[in-house]
Parts: structure tokens; sequence; C-alpha cells
């Protein structure tokens, strides 16, 4: 068994995004839209949109070989596989088995885990207590969507908003005193209705009626989740902080959901943190919901941003409605390995 003062933290990251790109402008001639509403309401610019006839397994698979890679690990070091998403490749056998398959990582467990923009970050937590208990050494967690596919593109309100990609980590034991010091998860069921796909589970199967009547799309009352997340993303992240015996003074870096410019700049003023140490990357990619996070985690340790002994706060929130923050003292040593 592993000692239990033994830190748990990110050996490995990677990303992928699809290579296909649509702007803003590409959306005007969809919808009833323009690049100034767009960008002046949301902070994105363009978002990566998968092919036909690609599934989420597959962006899921390409960043967790960017992470293994990136951790000097083999897919058979690998013992348990967590995929969080909100657009399996089917509603079984799970995303996770998908990808286990697809990098060969013949003696992983696997599942996938629902928590929607959320998802990472539960599936962190997940995987650090696997680890703590000393039942895993090396898990991969991995957030993943191709939301292009479950998008009404007649619906202006939500269209704009969403994008595809997966991050992905390794993570395993690192020295004491580092990696995941404390956290926080949270719900509020009563929300459910807010942010949903109505469609295609035991409550709405499949039919003619419901595909008629769009119910197999995104469905979001946008202002309500507007609120729950500018009040949710602030709280969490100081919740966090608390429980790790820290303050909003000791964050080096905060990585946040990737869903809207303001409600990240309100979390940042939750913290009293200025934007240079936010890392921001919804311009880019769009909300791509469980993968925001690890996407922009990766993005940022390429850029240099993250540092060993920095103070590291992701925090997101999203359908359930859900909320997540993790507070982790960044400790990586290099051990990728050239492919």
């Amino acid at each position: 068994m592993q000692e239990m003062n033994k830190g748990v933290g990110i050996i490995g990251i990677g990303s992928y995004a699809p290579e296909k790109i649509v702007t803003n402008k590409d959306l005007e001639k969809i919808v009833e839209t323009s690049d100034e509403w767009i960008v002046s309401r949301t902070g994105i610019k363009q978002r990566h949109i998968v092919e036909p006839g690609v599934a989420t397994s597959s962006l899921a698979a390409l960043a967790a070989e960017r992470a293994l890679l990136d951790a000097g690990v083999t897919a058979d070091e690998i013992d348990l596989i967590i995929v969080a998403t909100a657009t399996p490749d089917m509603l079984f056998p799970s995303t996770a088995c998908l990808v286990q398959d697809k990098i060969k990582a013949s003696k992983a467990a696997a599942f996938d885990l629902s928590a929607g923009c959320s998802g990472f970050a539960y599936g962190l937590v997940t995987g650090t207590q696997f680890i703590k208990t000393g039942l895993y050494k090396k898990i991969l967690v991995i957030g993943a969507e191709t939301l292009s596919t479950i998008l009404d593109w007649n619906d202006r309100n939500t269209c704009v908003l969403f994008g595809d990609g997966a991050g992905a980590v390794v993570l395993g034991e690192v020295p004491a005193g580092y990696g995941i010091l404390g956290v926080e998860l949270g719900a509020d069921g009563s929300g459910g209705e807010l942010l949903k796909m109505p469609a295609g589970g035991s409550r709405i199967p499949a039919t003619n009626e419901s595909i008629g009547q769009r119910l197999h799309y995104l469905q979001m009352s946008g202002n309500d989740v507007f609120k729950f997340a500018v009040k949710v993303m602030g709280e969490a992240a100081v919740k966090a902080l608390e429980n790790s015996g820290l303050s909003h003074t000791d964050v080096d870096c905060l990585i946040p959901h990737q869903a809207n410019i303001r409600i990240i700049q309100s979390a940042a003023k939750r913290l009293k943190l200025p934007m240079e140490k936010v890392v921001i990357n919804v311009d880019n990619y769009g909300n791509t919901s469980a993968a925001s996070i690890p996407l922009a985690m990766d993005e940022a340790m390429k850029n240099g941003r993250l540092k060993n002994d920095d103070i590291v706060v992701l925090v997101g929130f999203g359908a359930g409605l859900t909320w997540a923050s993790c507070v982790i003292k960044w400790y990586k040593e290099d051990k990728a390995v050239e492919k």
C-alpha cells in the first residue's frame, strides 16, 4: 500500500483539437448573428469542429497518447481510464472502454463520468482517491467532447458557444506536499432542467416524434446558467483554497472552465486575481465542456505558465447543475518521450 502522505499529481498532459475551424464569420452565414455580438458577449472568436463520422473516443485517444508521451509512461502501465464526457460515442459501451482499446491499455479498468463541464475536475478528484488508497498507481483522466454533434445549428443562442476537443492527464505519485491539495465538489439537481439534452435516454427514447421536435439537441436556459456560473465559480475556488489551508494571495495561476469571458472575469474578481494570472483560450476553442480545463492547462504548460511550486486552481461548472474546483501545488518532472 502507498504511504497516505504521498502526493498525487499530474505527471503528464496532452490535448487535441480537430483541424477544422469554424469562425464567427462562418456562423454569420448559418444563423442570424454577428462576430461583434458573439465576441462582446462571450469572448469567442472561433471553435474547432470534428468532421462527420469522427467520435469523442477518437479525440480522447489522441489526447491520451500525447499525455502518455509527456509522462514517459506506456499504455500498459495505466491502471484506470476515466473519461469525462457529455457526448459519449454511444450510451454503452463506455467511451473509456473504446479509448482503452484504441491506445492498447489492456491492463486498465475503464469507466465514463458524467458531470457536464465539471467532469474533468470530478475525474481528477476520483482518480486521486484510487491512488491515495494504494489501489492504483497511474490513472488516465480525460475530458473529451464532440458537442458539435448535439448542437441545433438553427439555434443561434447555443450553436455559437460550443466546440470540440479533448485533454488528458496522467495522474501519479509526486513528492509529499505537492499535487492535489484540496478540492470542492458540489451539485444542485434542482437546476437540471437548465442545461440538458432531453431525448435519447430512458425518459424520451428516440422516436420520429422526438426527432421532429428536435429533442436530441442541447438545450440551455442561457441567462439562468450564466447567473449560476457567476455565483458558483468564485465560491467553489475559494472553498477549495480554504480546504487546502490557502487563500487567494497564494494563487499563481487560475485555470477556469472556458465557457464565457465574462464568467471567467467574475471568478478572477471573486479571487482578487489580476487577469494576468488567469489562463484564457475561450476565444480560440469556445466552450468544450469537460475538455476545456485540460485543453487550457496543456496550453499553459506549453507556454511556460506552469512552474514547479506554483499554486494552481482549476474551477468549473456544468450541467447537473454541478461545480468543481481543485487546488494543485504544481510539480512535474520532464519525462517526455520522443516519438
